[in-house]
């Protein structure tokens, strides 16, 4: 009998059972393995990776800075006078908390508004808006149905939510009648003036609710109820207060005001507030990072639920620093008078309709620090039609003029760099006749000729020497009533040369807003003479300043600037601040003439002031001490405010200095723009302005040398200021017509 093989399926059922459990304990153990790895490897990553940011998450702290309104810094002139202060004054703040609601902020408003005054003013339309939907939420709402809503969204099936609510938005406050906005009594938009504020900030920085302004009794009030008003504070804010008349010394915003909008993104990103002061305008805004102050640094810890538990001050803040400008204010405050006196005494005399604005700057030509810098202009009341004056410091390097002969000594050194003329070259001074143009000539010599050299040229102010040396830059020498055609790149030369001098271009000065002038164009070769005298691009009187001081220093252009000294605030309120740091001189470049070439010209313009010929020998040549400089008569064509007066022949007078002549102190530029139209009357005011001022200087000298003052002021108590005028921040101001 054949025996019977057993296969897998006669096995038996409890062996079969023992292996099916063995393999599923096997599969459990191994998932338990893999659930309990993939645990310990998550609690380890929580604890190790994330444990720092979970912790801190959980005790919720952080630092930011917040505007603890510290004190902007004072500025001074150079002998410490103060011109620029702070004063005190009572301020309510609002401050709040990344979980206040809107609904809290209005209830705060509204008991704001009980216990003060708030000017509406500055209530936008939109404002209104947005406050009436705020109070009518539901009527508000109901201006768009859910059948129209659904519409708009059936309409682009790209629409997102937020696009969607944002047309309704739009349609809402289109369909807000006039008659709705209406009934927001006066009481409803003192809330909303007070509210508008209060959303205006950031959670955790304090916003300025009111102050300017502000009561005692107000301040009183609110500070009674403190404990029922979460987030609200009094406070002491600065106020800035000018103490000089003078423009460039600049303005600031009020918080009112705030940021200007042009620079809110760039201010933003700095941890300033959009109701904090800034500089709005020339010294105030050059240096808002150093005057404005560090903001205190606090840590705001909050719990669980995000609500501010404790503020801890981690850094006090610190006020601004102060600033010493280069500004002598005694020398300032005389050329003010002296400049206003001949403007008025111009514009009495006839055929000065045209005349509206003087300037005068002095500056250390060999640091560039701007010693005084005057600007005035007569504006007229289109109400009243009555004239006053103002001060109009800022056009000294905003607006350009022609100076006539002043850069005559440009002129003559562009020759020298140029090759065409040497020491003590001869030329005639004649009547220049090119072909199809009337004669050109010097004022002094209309037909004859005269032999000179660059000494009696600059000392007679000859036309016809420098109009022979633009030729000769151009290719060119004089033959009676020839054609006229010059190299192509002589107008380019010429103006490098004036270039060099700061004649044209930027001079570099530390206030925002320079005018580098107007560059003509020479649609005829015949212009180029015209430039030779000044009498085809303009410059500023800033300019003019830069080129006679590099003249004056032996040939370095030194930029000109308003800060001598930053320093620390003052401890005392009476002596100056430690010295954080002197400004040192910045030489942009050196002209490309050789010492003598520039010591000759420095003697053509000595025999100006005392030569037998000398243009302004009548002003200088009885002087106590020596110096040197060059008149200019430019004859122009009016394109000034008086847009109706375009194309009027007029005249402008300039005059450029140095004083003394051996070892210059000050360079000065006298600009007087536009004085006459009537070409015959022998006018002087330009010089007279130069010599009256250079006299006040030496006089000035010995006087602060005689009372002790120093420029050095590493002891020097604070002076009170010069000036008995005080403008405050908030006050209307004048500007200018160009």
């Amino acid at each position: 009998m054949r025996k019977v093989q057993k296969t897998k399926n006669n096995q038996n059922p409890k062996a079969k059972q023992r292996a099916n459990l063995t393999f599923r304990m096997n599969v459990l153990f191994f998932s338990i393995f893999i659930l309990f790895s993939a645990l310990i490897f998550r609690l380890g990553y929580l604890q190790i990776v994330k444990g720092e940011d979970y912790v801190l998450e959980i005790e919720r702290t952080e630092e930011v800075r917040v505007n603890t309104s510290v004190p902007r810094g004072r500025i001074y002139d150079r002998y410490g006078r103060i011109l620029v202060d702070n004063q005190p004054e009572n301020a309510i703040t609002y401050t709040k908390m990344q979980t206040t609601t809107q609904k809290e902020m209005l209830s705060i408003a509204i008991e704001l508004a009980k216990l003060i005054e708030q000017p509406t003013n500055r209530v936008t339309y939109r404002d209104k808006l947005d406050f009436w939907i705020l109070l009518k939420n539901e009527e508000a709402l109901a201006k768009v149905t859910e059948k129209e809503r659904a519409a708009y969204r059936a309409s682009d099936e790209t629409l997102d939510e937020k696009q969607v609510n944002a047309e309704m938005d739009r349609r809402i406050r289109e369909r807000i009648t006039d008659e709705e906005l209406a009934q927001l009594t006066d009481f409803d938009l003192e809330v909303l003036a007070i509210y508008r504020e209060m959303v205006s900030g950031y959670s955790l920085s304090p916003q300025i609710i009111k102050s300017e302004g502000v009561t005692d009794d107000e301040f009183a009030r609110v500070s009674e109820r403190l404990a029922d008003l979460p987030g609200v504070n009094t406070t002491t804010d600065w106020k800035r207060v000018r103490l000089s008349p003078l423009a460039l010394l600049g303005r600031t915003t009020v918080p009112s005001k705030g940021i200007p909008k042009n620079k809110l993104n760039f201010y933003l990103a700095r941890d300033y507030s959009r109701n904090d002061r800034v500089g709005e305008s020339y010294f105030e805004a050059q240096y808002e990072e150093i005057l404005q102050g560090e903001k205190s640094v606090v840590k705001n810890i909050t719990n669980k639920k995000g609500q501010v538990v404790e503020m801890q001050t981690t850094y006090p803040g610190e006020p601004g620093k102060d600033l010493v400008t280069t500004l002598d204010m005694e020398l300032q405050a005389e050329g003010e008078r002296v400049v206003e006196k001949k403007l008025l005494e111009l514009k009495a005399m006839g055929a000065s309709s045209l005349l509206d604005r003087a300037f005068l700057v002095i500056m250390d030509p060999n640091t560039g620090e701007l010693l005084s810098v005057v600007g005035k202009k007569i504006e007229k009341d289109p109400e009243t039609g009555e004239s006053y004056i103002i001060d109009y410091s800022y056009g000294a390097f905003t607006t350009a003029y022609e100076a006539g002969s002043s850069v005559k000594g440009a002129t003559v050194l562009t020759g020298y760099s140029e090759n065409v003329i040497s020491l003590n070259t001869t030329m005639i001074d004649e009547p220049i006749k090119l072909a199809g143009t009337d004669p050109k000539s010097s004022i002094f010599n209309r037909t004859g000729r005269i032999s000179m050299n660059e000494l009696m040229a600059l000392e007679r102010s000859s036309n016809s020497y420098m109009f022979k040396i633009a030729m000769a830059i151009g290719g060119r020498s004089y033959s009676y009533n020839m054609g006229f055609g010059i190299k192509e790149d002589t107008l380019q030369r010429m103006r490098n040369g004036y270039s060099q001098f700061g004649l044209g271009v930027p001079t570099g000065i530390d206030l925002p807003g320079e005018f580098a002038g107007y560059q003509g164009v020479m649609d005829t070769p015949g212009k180029i003479l015209d430039l030779a005298i000044g009498q085809f691009d303009t410059y500023t009187p800033l300019q003019l300043a830069q080129y006679i001081s590099t003249i004056a220093n032996g040939g370095y252009r030194v930029q000109p600037r308003m800060l001598k000294e930053i320093r620390k605030p003052s401890s005392d309120g009476e002596t100056l601040g430690a010295l954080v740091q002197e400004v040192e001189p910045k030489i942009l470049n050196r002209i490309s003439n050789t010492d003598a070439e520039i010591e000759q010209v420095k003697k053509g313009m000595r025999q100006v002031y005392v030569g037998s010929y000398g243009t302004a020998r009548w002003q200088f040549q009885d002087a106590p001490y020596t110096a040197a400089g060059k008149t200019g008569t430019a004859e122009v064509v009016y394109y000034g405010p008086l847009r109706e007066k375009f194309g009027t022949n007029t005249t402008t007078l300039t005059h450029v200095g140095f004083a003394p002549f051996e070892n210059p102190q000050i360079a000065y530029a006298v600009v007087i723009p536009w004085v006459t139209t009537d070409f015959s009357l022998p006018l002087a005011q330009n010089n007279e302005i130069a010599r009256e001022m250079v006299d006040y200087y030496f006089e000035l000298q010995k006087k602060y040398e005689e009372k002790g003052m120093k420029e050095n002021l590493t002891t020097q108590k604070i002076l009170p200021p010069f000036s008995e005028e005080r403008l405050d921040e908030d006050e209307e101001h004048t500007t200018a017509t160009e």
